[in-house]
């Protein structure tokens, strides 16, 4: 699914069932955030972001203990951070490693995702092959995807 597709698709379930999303993202530096933006009616359901692109600013802002920031700990606290933050339903958080190099022990292409809702945060870990622009894509999709599938099942609850 391309990001017009999972994009397109959250906002209509957003829109039907006046759910709100917002994310905290550092390996997509703002990229995720962009792609929320620019969906249909966005400004009705979307929130905004935190880009913590610096492990400091995950620490500080969003109150991830000293662990690894490429984490599935991290992730967790990210999601779960942003949502109280910005007060929404659905909050997505996503760290890794672009590459070329590994980062925290993990190597180039690791990434971890969490989505948080009012019960529940779920967390997936992907490694991804490619140069750090694939990377980007790959995670962005997964994210992306992951957002949908979960705020599907929320509206199937």
């Amino acid at each position: 699914m391309n990001v017009d597709d999972w994009a397109g698709r959250l906002s209509e379930l957003a829109l039907s069932e006046g759910f709100t999303v917002a994310v905290a993202e550092s390996l997509t530096a703002g990229r995720l955030s962009a792609a929320l933006g620019a969906a249909q009616e966005s400004s009705r359901w979307f929130r905004g972001g935190i880009v913590a692109y610096s492990a400091d600013v995950k620490h500080r802002l969003l109150r991830v203990p000293d662990v690894p920031v490429v984490s599935r700990t991290a992730a967790q606290v990210m999601a779960e951070g942003v949502r109280d933050l910005l007060e929404v339903d659905f909050a997505a958080a996503v760290t890794g490693v672009g590459g070329p190099g590994s980062e925290d022990g993990e190597p180039a292409g690791s990434v971890w995702f969490a989505i948080a809702a009012e019960h529940r945060t779920a967390v997936w870990h992907r490694h991804f092959h490619g140069d750090p622009a694939s990377v980007l894509e790959q995670t962005i999709e997964f994210a992306g995807c992951r957002l949908v599938s979960v705020a599907s099942a929320a509206d199937d609850a």
